[in-house]
């Protein structure tokens, strides 16, 4: 491919990302496939579509301050804490994952990522039914919350119906506090395992930077067109495109 069709490519998948991220999730179904074929390397192309997705979660953390402030200080705080540590150690994690290996085990990464999205609401139901046992698992949330985490700085795919599904699980009743400490929790995971990413040199700049304007465009008109587009037509869109990047993925191997 040439440059201006890498670019346009590159573009276009960013900004359909941040249309879906606005509408229903699963952005980076699109972004890290669209950097591999446009030729970055993996683990590259991992970090750069985590940089190219990242401004959402800012714009959607401030939409839950109320939800935000109303909740403890300390909590908040030790959460975000290890929020951070987890998207720190998933991006050194994949930083010292062998390119090969990292190669071989992004089929099944994304086809994990597409069967966790299409289960969004089945396991949201499943999790609304257990907060009866909420107090007795509230627990294992800051244990759950750092494997999630490492996940996330790992993978970002799937990352907010695992928050949701924790957060639920674990005894919280209201689903927007349960948004709001997604959205935080997925904004300082991210930022940091970006920040690690960053610092080890793994973005591809002219790319990520390219593609962090067009998913923070997306994401604007997507806030704009959420409430006219049909959410399953928009779900059974995120899933098929997971399927054939997984199916595609598999085929390179």
């Amino acid at each position: 491919m040439d440059l201006i069709s890498t670019s346009l490519l590159l573009i276009a998948a960013a900004f359909a990302a941040g249309v879906l991220n606005a509408v229903a999730g699963g952005g980076s179904f699109l972004t890290f496939p669209a950097l591999v074929f446009a030729g970055v390397p993996p683990i590259m192309a991992n970090a750069t579509s985590a940089l190219a997705v990242s401004p959402g979660y800012l714009g959607s953390t401030l939409g839950f301050r109320p939800e935000l402030r109303a909740l403890p200080t300390r909590r908040l705080w030790r959460e975000m804490g290890i929020a951070a540590t987890g998207g720190v150690a998933g991006a050194l994690l994949l930083l010292v994952t062998p390119a090969r290996v990292f190669a071989g085990i992004v089929p099944w990464l994304l086809l994990f990522a597409t069967a966790l999205f299409a289960a969004g609401p089945w396991i949201a139901r499943r999790a609304a039914g257990a907060t009866a046992d909420g107090p007795g698992l509230a627990r294992w949330r800051e244990p759950a919350l750092l494997a999630v985490a490492i996940y996330g700085g790992y993978f970002n795919g799937g990352l907010g119906i695992l928050l949701m599904a924790l957060y639920t699980v674990t005894g919280e009743s209201r689903i927007h506090t349960v948004n709001a400490l997604k959205n935080l929790n997925s904004l300082v995971l991210s930022w940091l395992a970006v920040g690690a990413f960053v610092i080890a040199g793994a973005i591809a700049w002219r790319e990520g930077l390219m593609m962090m304007v067009a998913a923070t465009a997306g994401g604007f008109f997507g806030a704009r067109w959420s409430k006219r587009l049909p959410a399953h037509a928009v779900r059974s869109g995120v899933i098929a495109t997971g399927l054939v990047m997984s199916a595609l993925f598999f085929y390179r191997l």
